[in-house]
């Protein structure tokens, strides 16, 4: 958490995976992000994802903002 002019700002993150692309589970929408980060106004959303030779995945969804 961040304090500025703009409120208290924060981050969350949410995550969905997947094994050989045959078994899955989470949730990495932005919604879920914002919750989990407590955020109540999004300022901007970055994506990271990971694969390993199609084995193992992710992906992830970050979200900045206001609490």
């Amino acid at each position: 958490q961040i304090r500025g002019d703009l409120g208290v700002l924060a981050r969350g993150e949410s995550e969905v995976w997947s094994f050989l692309g045959l078994i899955s589970g989470g949730d990495s929408s932005i919604m879920a992000a914002a919750s989990a980060g407590g955020i109540n106004t999004i300022h901007h959303v970055d994506y990271e994802v990971f694969n390993f030779l199609g084995i193992v995945a992710s992906h992830t969804t970050v979200v900045y903002g206001e609490k």
